[in-house]
């Protein structure tokens, strides 16, 4: 099994979104300690399988966030299963998880399964809308989610995403508190070194992944920022 507690920095990438051989060949050697493949939109088992044999040039855990049963490719080092704790829509809690034992139960190794406590806390995110998402108001019920997650479901991993927005220190810092003995990721709208730093300081694994298709240099510059 991977030894995600000891990433300390992450890319995201997209299947939907176009990466060029360059790019992603900086980005994997970036010294980044892992790539999560993951999206909301427009993920399909294609473009997804395209992505990972491309990254599977490098020497880089690659991992998949499973966000459709029709897109879980084979191959990744290990595979992230979200479990939207403040989805307004129940079935993006538990049904899709159900549905994916029903058809793929027999073929899982489960030392390469990883399940995410998911705090979905930008309103406008595409993930906020696909999941009717329970807004957080306040640091404190941030800090109740991440309690649920780690000392009620007993999830190994609490992930506070702002998705596209740069969030709030204080609500990540609420959050990594309930979060207690699991591993907390903040990821959502970094955009400089010293955002990336900031965030670091907090979370036990920072998370870069719009940045990279805005501007990679500003992206890279934030694996030094995390880790140096």
């Amino acid at each position: 099994m991977i030894d995600y507690r000891g990433w300390r920095h992450t890319f995201k990438l997209d299947p939907d979104k176009e990466i060029d051989d360059e790019a992603l060949e900086a980005i994997c050697d970036s010294g980044t300690d892992a790539i999560i493949v993951g999206g909301t939109y427009g993920v399909t088992f294609d473009n997804t399988l395209a992505l990972m044999s491309r990254i599977r040039r490098y020497a880089v855990d690659a991992v998949l966030e499973i966000s459709s049963l029709e897109a879980v490719v084979p191959g990744f080092d290990a595979y992230f299963v979200p479990l939207v704790l403040n989805a307004g829509d129940p079935d993006w809690t538990f049904a899709p998880h159900v549905s994916g034992l029903l058809a793929y139960g027999s073929y899982i190794h489960w030392d390469e399964i990883i399940a995410e406590g998911y705090l979905v806390a930008n309103p406008e995110a595409g993930v906020a809308r696909l999941t009717k998402a329970r807004p957080i108001p306040d640091a404190a019920t941030a800090k109740a989610y991440a309690q649920v997650a780690t000392h009620i479901c007993r999830l190994p991993v609490v992930y506070l995403e702002y998705s596209g927005t740069y969030g709030d220190p204080e609500v990540a810092r609420a959050c990594k508190a309930g979060a207690a003995e699991a591993h907390f990721f903040y990821g959502g709208g970094i955009r400089t070194p010293e955002q990336a730093a900031e965030m670091a300081a907090i979370a036990d694994t920072v998370v870069v992944g719009n940045l990279v298709y805005e501007d990679v240099k500003a992206a890279l510059a934030t694996v030094a920022a995390v880790k140096g």
